[in-house]
């Protein structure tokens, strides 16, 4: 068992986490599980609680569901709060049942959409989810990603049929960051002491363009991938919701590809490492882990 594996076994606490089935939950369940630590999860059907790993107790059920926020929340002293969609009734009713719980702390993920100034609409939910978390009396430490590499896994219908990838942020720059160390350090951050009231801004440690991943991932597979700049703000948003988004996120979305390709600089921050005490991966790195997920 690793050093920081019998810290946490040694801090004791019971852990529940939200969204344990997608892209970071999934990954704080490997970790957790790896370590040897019991969590609950609650999930919205039988189906997901059987792709769990062995360490985790399912709850079926909803964040819309009061009665299962209550089994889920009782004896609990950790919640790993990940709420879907764009609205805010989800965290106040999470909030609500953590504070009758008595839950000792939360984890919250944001976004780094709420450091832009003026606010976009992409950061305006995730800054009304943070500060009805910070306005409770729960300690909490929130975390803010960029870019998910795992949004590179959109491309894959493309490559399948042989079309191009689309480039909706031209020459903007960002970091982006492997779900994984996100979910390591929110590990870290849940059974660890130290981290309340902390706000965490978390990117990769390479600023790139979209173009720029491509030809990263068109060497791994060793193969010609193309690239089509020329994306009207319709077609990113059908790109990434083939059957379509609400109106509102639609055009958050919209607005977010915008302020992408604005920013040619970028922003990349230490804090993975300087938390984890090793260094964030790389995109190549994660290219390479999930090569087989890609079309040859």
């Amino acid at each position: 068992m690793s050093r920081s594996a019998k810290a946490r076994k040694a801090f004791d606490v019971r852990l529940l986490l939200t969204g344990a089935t997608g892209n970071i939950g999934r990954e704080l369940t490997r970790i957790l599980d790896a370590d040897g630590i019991q969590f609950r999860a609650l999930v919205r059907t039988p189906e997901r609680a059987d792709t769990l790993p062995a360490h985790a107790d399912p709850i079926t059920g909803d964040l819309d569901d009061p009665g299962a926020l209550e089994r889920a929340m009782d004896g609990v002293a950790a919640l790993f709060l990940l709420v879907p969609g764009i609205g805010s009734e989800h965290t106040r009713s999470a909030l609500k049942a953590a504070e009758n719980a008595g839950v000792g702390r939360i984890v919250l993920i944001s976004s780094a959409h709420v450091l832009v100034d003026p606010l976009p609409a992409m950061g305006s939910w995730h800054h009304e989810r943070e500060t009805m978390v910070r306005a409770g009396g729960i300690p909490f430490t929130i975390l803010r990603p960029g870019g998910y590499m795992s949004n590179a896994l959109e491309w894959i219908p493309n490559l399948r049929a042989g079309e191009p990838i689309l480039d909706p942020s031209g020459p903007g720059r960002y970091a982006p960051i492997d779900p994984a160390d996100i979910a390591a350090v929110a590990a870290h951050c849940l059974t660890e002491p130290g981290h309340e009231s902390r706000h965490h801004h978390l990117t990769g440690p390479d600023l790139l363009t979209l173009g720029e991943q491509v030809a990263i991932f068109a060497r791994i597979l060793h193969r010609d991938i193309r690239i089509r700049e020329t994306v009207t703000p319709g077609e990113a948003v059908a790109a990434r919701f083939p059957n379509g988004a609400p109106p509102r996120l639609a055009a958050a979305i919209q607005e977010g590809f915008a302020l992408m390709r604005a920013d040619t600089v970028g922003v990349r921050t230490d804090t993975v490492a300087e938390l984890l005490g090793r260094p964030a991966r790389t995109f190549t790195e994660w290219c390479e882990a999930h090569r087989a997920a890609f079309p040859d």
